[in-house]
């Protein structure tokens, strides 16, 4: 299809020069003849087909700068579409970055929409793509070879992180709300994310085309198959950036890491431990919300951090700008609670300080109930988190004993910043030899109302009944702030809607504080 910006350019030209007609019979620039707005040119924009791997065919759009001439070269970015939306989805923000001087190429991934293929959850023949989509565009655009980048949010995300470590020729990334550890996405804490594959399940269906292999990942995962165990996460890692860390680190391409506190979909647990482990250009940042949605009105064109800090890096690590984004703290966060950014210079920094809340005595419950302490809705209890600072409650004083240990700190009599992975200690005596436990910490206030800080899922295998064992959670990382006056509370129980359970019917868990391991939460603050 032919370039669709001149007629952009002509509707811009025809508003301006009725604005100017209005000003001119209203009076409100004078008697004397107002001369005409010179608009200025939109980009190109153009559809095409490319290529892929194995003779795939992928949907694509190329904008690239009105002025734009063969005999110049320009940074060229590639945004791979996230999950289920079509090639469309970053053009508000490819027409941004073609205003300011790149070629910008959007396809839409296999097996969804338009392109070819099956939907191969970024595992080889989609890094193949990568630079089959790359190829393309040096040969059909005046894309510069020496100065590329790839950017895309979520699914896009991991897949450009994916292409710098097999790709050479990339020397920027922006992976925004993004995975590092596939197996951590959906099997954290050895525990199946329900509501999330359950998600990615029926989009992937609604809007593309699921290969066998990832329908029977998805039977395995939902059977809780143990005997598929090995085979789903050899699966996982071949489809995660942390394996190929070394490769990614030899390339040397600038890596910047944006994500939300509450995804649900990609833990930001992944991204602070693949942060620390990069040995290039880096930078993270962590804000509220949940999974896409910290970037979700820059698709739309409105201002945005994370696409700014995106247009930021790119400029500097592919067009040389001072800008001085490489002199900033290279960490980010955004507190859940209120404020403005902070800026630390790496992760551990962030939760250099920890407070410990003991767990003492010995607490025994019940397994197979919901004892409404919960980790909420999928993308909807973040998200009014992130806009109202609403996350999940709970009643503490009414949690029923017989399905939730319960243990509270005293009254702070300053407010504590949470900053971090907080971390559970105890010993775990089951009744059965399969199970699920789920940890939660709670700011509770003086009426007792917890409002969920932060949590994370634990599951065990083939343990003897009634042998204790040690349980070491890290839970998810969070930055909250617990005003003064209020307390900390661990509460632990056994279900919750997020994740699949494996405790056997009427099976009971003992959790204990043995005086030479004593059981403990390990929470994270800021130093004020």
């Amino acid at each position: 299809m032919g370039s669709v910006g001149h007629g952009r350019t002509a509707l811009r030209a025809t508003a301006a020069t009725a604005v100017s007609a209005a000003l001119v019979s209203t009076g409100v620039v004078g008697l004397a003849p107002a001369a005409e707005a010179v608009p200025a040119a939109a980009p190109s924009v153009r559809f095409v087909d490319i290529t892929g791997d194995g003779g795939t065919v992928l949907k694509a759009n190329v904008v690239a700068p009105a002025d734009a001439s063969a005999t110049h070269r320009y940074p060229l970015v590639v945004l791979p579409t996230s999950w289920s939306l079509p090639q469309v989805e970053y053009l508000a923000q490819a027409e941004k970055l073609a205003d300011a001087g790149y070629v910008v190429l959007s396809y839409n991934v296999r097996g969804f929409w338009q392109s070819g293929g099956q939907i191969e959850v970024a595992g080889p023949p989609d890094m193949a793509d990568a630079s089959k989509v790359i190829d393309w565009a040096l040969a059909h655009t005046p894309a510069d070879p020496g100065h590329i980048g790839m950017a895309g949010v979520s699914y896009g995300a991991g897949i450009s992180l994916l292409a710098a470590a097999h790709d050479k020729r990339i020397k920027a990334v922006a992976a925004l709300s993004g995975w590092a550890d596939l197996v951590d996405s959906i099997y954290s804490g050895r525990t199946q994310h329900l509501q999330a594959l359950g998600v990615l399940d029926g989009l992937g269906r609604l809007t593309g085309r699921e290969s066998p292999e990832l329908r029977a990942m998805f039977r395995n995962l939902y059977s809780s198959n143990l005997s598929k165990e090995q085979e789903m996460i050899a699966w996982a890692k071949k489809r995660s950036p942390a394996t190929y860390l070394d490769q990614l680190n030899r390339n040397g391409a600038a890596v910047m890491l944006a994500n939300a506190w509450g995804d649900t979909i990609f833990n930001p647990n992944e991204y602070a431990d693949f942060y620390e482990k990069l040995k290039v250009p880096k930078r993270l940042e962590l804000r509220p919300g949940d999974h896409a949605t910290a970037e979700l009105t820059g698709l739309f064109g409105l201002p945005n951090d994370v696409w700014t800090d995106t247009e930021r890096w790119l400029d500097h690590y592919l067009k040389g700008s001072d800008n001085g984004i490489n002199r900033e703290e290279p960490v980010r966060l955004k507190s859940r609670s209120a404020g403005g950014y902070e800026g630390y210079p790496d992760w551990k920094s962030v939760g250099a300080t920890r407070k410990k809340l003991a767990l003492e005595g010995s607490t025994t419950i019940h397994a197979n109930v919901d004892s409404g302490a919960d980790g909420g809705i999928v993308f909807l209890s973040s998200i009014l988190d992130q806009v109202a600072q609403l996350p999940p409650m709970a009643s503490i004083p009414l949690l029923p004993r017989r399905w939730a240990a319960v243990w509270q700190s005293p009254r702070y009599g300053t407010g504590q910043q949470v900053r971090g992975t907080a971390s559970l200690h105890t010993t775990l005596t089951p009744t059965a030899e399969s199970g699920t436990l789920v940890a939660y910490l709670y700011d509770v206030g003086p009426l007792g109302v917890g409002k969920l800080v932060t949590h994370a899922p634990y599951t065990w295998h083939g343990r003897t009944p009634g042998e204790a064992f040690d349980v070491d959670l890290d839970l998810f990382s969070t930055a909250y702030d617990v005003p003064a006056g209020h307390r900390l509370a661990l509460v632990v129980d056994t279900v919750d809607p997020l994740y699949i359970e494996h405790n056997p019917s009427g099976a009971q868990l003992t959790f204990s504080s043995p005086s030479d391991d004593p059981s403990y939460v390990s929470v994270p603050v800021r130093e004020q």
